[in-house]
């Protein structure tokens, strides 16, 4: 039995930590009592105390005490408290999904003999662990992912439901899409090339391009084409479209009334009502990662994943955060286990070559019902 600490007791984290605390002593923590109290409820074994991340003296000296920590701090401060964890000479899970390079810790990581195993989630998580996958098995040509976390019902205008903040939301609108196309990288305007796409159990979906591949930009440089797109209800991208022309989603502020105000953030504390997802609120995530590439016999294999999971009532937690907080806890197994301690910074994709730690996932994820719906066709 291990003793972890993780950081951060928002929706996922607290799904984490419980998850954790079935075979090991978990510590979880946050800036809100509130927050930490509503996880004790549902999990008597876990200890919790608050702490404040951004103190780094503070958070060195309190991390030093556990064998491994699981960061799911929030995105913007998420860069930061992985390099004072590894400066800490800790190793860690992250999944806070910062939009720094990860990369760049690499040698820090190196040098303080840590293993740093970011991105830990659904998407980015395990679509690149299954592309890691692929790419010990196939000669691979092309990578796609589309994914979406959506609300089981959908309610006009938006159609839409998160379970983290709006403004976090709102920054896959307009953060420029990166692609790899014929082996050039190229960028598109983010919620634009709208296409449909058909799931079984959910009905017809809008893929809209955003930037969403990160790390496997460098990591996978000589598959030929990769993207990823996010998936809404259809509607939702004109709706969202119309603000973003508008100025809504500008940083700049104006002048209304004699004050200065941020469009940015008054538009999010206008969605905040119509978006918040609600705690025991049912929603679903959809995913189909595509493989496509040449196998050793000379034959073109294509693989889909497609992913379909919901809200379980049973232990009441999204599927958000049992896709994406799951994925983290069967890594951080994974890696307790003794399976991976390569030491440095690493993605998902580089954890999925190796198959014994792909399998040990997988598997992990079977057991909560996590299940990929696998099919491959031969050219």
């Amino acid at each position: 039995m291990s003793k972890i600490i993780v950081l951060g007791a928002g929706m996922v984290g607290s799904a984490m930590a419980i998850d954790l605390a079935k075979n090991h002593k978990v510590t979880l923590t946050d800036i809100s009592q509130d927050a930490l109290t509503k996880a004790k409820q549902k999990c008597s074994d876990l200890s919790i105390f608050m702490l404040y991340s951004s103190n780094k003296n503070e958070l060195q000296q309190t991390i030093k005490k556990f064998d491994l920590v699981i960061c799911a701090v929030p995105g913007f401060m998420g860069f930061e408290t992985v390099k004072s964890i590894i400066e800490a000479e800790m190793n860690v899970i992250d999944i806070s999904f910062f939009p720094e390079d990860s990369l760049v810790l690499d040698t820090l990581a190196k040098e303080k003999n840590v293993t740093a195993i970011v991105d830990s989630g659904v998407a980015p998580g395990l679509d690149n662990l299954i592309l890691g996958y692929y790419n010990e098995k196939l000669k691979l040509s092309d990578f796609e992912c589309l994914v979406g976390g959506l609300p089981k019902i959908k309610t006009w205008p938006f159609c839409y439901k998160a379970p983290f903040s709006p403004i976090d939301v709102i920054e896959e609108y307009t953060r420029p899409a990166r692609y790899v196309e014929h082996g050039q990288e190229v960028i598109r305007e983010p919620l634009t090339d709208c296409e449909y796409i058909e799931f079984e159990n959910v009905g017809t979906l809008e893929a809209f391009n955003s930037d969403g591949l990160r790390s496997i930009i460098q990591t996978m440089s000589h598959i030929p084409n990769m993207k990823e797109k996010t998936m809404r209800y259809p509607g939702h991208v004109e709706y969202v479209r119309v603000l973003k022309e508008s100025g809504f989603f500008d940083t700049e502020k104006i002048e209304v009334d004699g004050a200065m105000v941020s469009p940015l953030k008054m538009s999010c504390k206008i969605l905040f009502k119509d978006w918040k997802l609600g705690e025991t609120e049912e929603e679903l995530t959809v995913m189909r990662v595509t493989v496509k590439g040449e196998n050793k016999l000379g034959e073109i294999e294509e693989i889909v994943y497609d992913l379909h999971d919901v809200y379980s009532k049973e232990t009441e937690t999204s599927s958000m955060a049992r896709t994406t907080g799951y994925a983290a806890t069967a890594t951080a197994n994974m890696f307790l286990d003794g399976l991976f301690s390569n030491k440095g910074v690493f993605p998902p994709e580089l954890v999925g070559g190796n198959e014994e730690c792909f399998n040990y996932i997988m598997k992990y994820l079977e057991e909560r019902n996590i299940t990929f719906k696998i099919s491959k066709t031969i050219f």
